[in-house]
């Protein structure tokens, strides 16, 4: 692992300890734009108070980010206690880091992926599919046709593993021989993947289920393909909404909202999103891409 590497992962990682408290979002866009040689400088002259301060990084931040970088030990039991059941870190300073969110999310890429599967997966062309927790017939039934789709026209599946539209998708995709990557808001500890799956958490690869990670991790879902499917959503409430409003106003990727006649999905394509029936989903590669939205207009 390179010092990069380790310097993504020893800024945004709490390696299991409630108490360590690793940068924000917010601060390593800060600390990323105003010393753009972090975690290291390129001469591999040793990273100094004064570095950070002649960058423009406020004092309080620069001192957190040298106590973090410096807590190496910590950070070599993390890895190998990760490498003891089968999880691998992929940071924005690896090469196999995907190209998509570094290109669609930018400085709020996440700083660490962790990766417990076919890592192969992730160079496929593919789509995502979020949607409701309890859902509606017909809506599953759209659910499982996008993962049957996916499987039959090699496109790996990206969803969030949760019950409902998640599940029904992924399931339908392995049932039909498909790959399936699952962006976790929990921890991939219990996860055994095979061949077919690969299991993606932000932050750490140890960190338990919360409501903020769920909506966090939604942004991932988004960027990750050119292409998410909303199998049924409630208007202006819960992650399916919330993940769909900001890929609209940030230009993620195409959204594609099954037409159910909700007042959430109607008011989605007001914002620039497609509606599309069943029907469609037998040609993947021919549905329409990203028209011009409210958030984009003038």
């Amino acid at each position: 692992m390179t010092a990069g590497e380790c310097g993504y992962l020893l800024l945004s990682s709490k390696f299991g300890d409630p108490d360590r408290k690793p940068l924000t979002t917010a601060q390593m866009r800060i600390v990323a734009q105003r010393a753009a040689y972090l975690p290291l400088v390129n001469s591999g002259e040793e990273l100094t108070l004064e570095h950070l301060l002649a960058a423009g990084v406020e004092k309080q931040l620069a001192e957190k980010t040298l106590v973090l970088l410096d807590d190496t030990l910590q950070l070599n039991a993390y890895l190998s206690r990760a490498r003891r059941i089968g999880c691998t870190p992929i940071t924005r300073a690896n090469p196999g880091y995907p190209v998509a969110l570094r290109k669609r999310l930018g400085l709020e890429a996440p700083g660490c992926l962790w990766a417990k599967g076919n890592l192969d997966i992730l160079s496929m062309p593919s789509v995502s599919l979020v949607g409701s927790r309890a859902l509606k017939e017909r809506n599953r039934r759209f659910a499982r046709e996008v993962g049957i789709q996916a499987a039959k026209q090699g496109f790996a599946l990206i969803s969030g593993n949760a019950r409902g539209a998640d599940s029904a998708a992924q399931d339908a995709c392995l049932e039909a021989g498909g790959y399936v990557v699952s962006v976790l808001a929990d921890s991939l500890n219990e996860y055994c993947p095979d061949a077919h799956r690969l299991y993606l958490s932000e932050d750490d690869y140890d960190e338990c289920f919360s409501v903020p990670r769920a909506l966090h991790r939604n942004r991932v879902i988004h960027a990750l393909s050119d292409g998410v499917f909303v199998a049924q959503c409630t208007l202006e409430r819960g992650g399916t909404w919330d993940g769909s409003i900001q890929n609209l106003r940030r230009g993620w990727s195409t959204l594609y909202c099954f037409r159910d006649g909700s007042d959430a999905v109607v008011s989605l394509e007001q914002m620039g999103a497609f509606l599309i029936d069943t029907e469609v989903l037998a040609d993947l590669k021919s549905l329409p891409q990203r028209q011009p939205n409210i958030f984009h207009m003038v």
